[in-house]
């Protein structure tokens, strides 16, 4: 082989060398400019940062569960603040249809959420997220020994009762009429732990309230539970209302009681499943 021809295959070879170098670093390239832009995709699809207060009107039951639930979302959404305004349902939704500023409603019966929805004031349709049933609230140690609805309309014997307009006193008028008993309560009250406050202070000696409640107070009540309950189960429904302030993180509140994550607190504080 001649000098001449060793030299032309050196070039030959040093040429086909660079071009796979050049191929190599294309494919690279090209390779990186995919992961960058598979990044930057993923990124502009990421869910938005909450932040504000998220306002939440809901019935009184619900105020231990909630307040729970509330400080999760708090813990898991920083730079959110969740403030609530519980009471008797019918109150609740009266001032909504009023315009009280709130983002989302929760009340202790499809009836009360009625108010709100045929106002058109609800973000779409209401989601039943639990239930509650009645149970009798005695002093500690069942001192009258109550055991059934029919020892409430015993002489003597004080009882209180939610008044008619709100859930819990429905459920307990729904429960007597059902039962054919009658009973005169000392007092009417406007939600389910006004009525029980009542026995708590020992100033009645009763209370028809939901079984949450009998287990919230454990230690300051006792509850007796009977059968006739079950005639009145109330379904407890959930929306977003249609002028939320801040409804994107009112959403995801929403999102977390009806969760698995929200549904443990729930029928950990006493609630049935829906």
């Amino acid at each position: 082989m001649t000098r001449s021809t060793r030299r032309t295959r050196m070039l030959k070879s040093g040429v086909a060398g660079a071009a796979a170098l050049l191929a190599l670093s294309a494919c690279s390239s090209s390779s990186s400019d995919d992961s960058s832009s598979a990044g930057s995709g993923t990124s502009a699809s990421a869910a938005p940062k909450l932040s504000g207060t998220v306002t939440v009107f809901a019935a009184a039951s619900l105020k231990e569960s909630f307040t729970t639930l509330g400080k999760q979302f708090e813990q898991q959404h920083p730079g959110t603040k969740v403030t609530f305004n519980f009471g008797g349902s019918d109150s609740l939704a009266a001032s909504i249809t009023s315009g009280a500023p709130a983002d989302v409603f929760a009340a202790a019966s499809t009836k009360t959420m009625a108010i709100v929805t045929d106002k058109k004031d609800a973000a779409g349709t209401p989601v039943t997220f639990v239930r509650n049933q009645l149970e009798i609230a005695t002093a500690p140690g069942n001192p009258d020994k109550i055991s059934s609805l029919k020892d409430l309309t015993r002489s003597g014997l004080k009882v209180v009762l939610c008044d008619k307009t709100v859930p819990c006193g429905a459920a307990a008028q729904k429960v007597l009429d059902a039962s054919r008993l009658k009973l005169t309560p000392v007092s009417y009250e406007q939600d389910v732990k006004s009525a029980l406050t009542k026995v708590e202070l020992k100033e009645a000696d009763a209370a028809l309230v939901y079984k949450t409640d009998v287990q919230a107070a454990a230690g300051r009540v006792q509850g007796v539970e009977f059968p006739e309950s079950a005639e009145a189960v109330n379904d407890y429904p959930i929306t977003l209302l249609k002028n939320a302030p801040n409804a994107t993180a009112a959403k995801a509140f929403v999102e977390l009681v009806t969760s698995a994550e929200g549904q443990n607190v729930l029928t950990g504080a006493g609630f049935l499943k829906p």
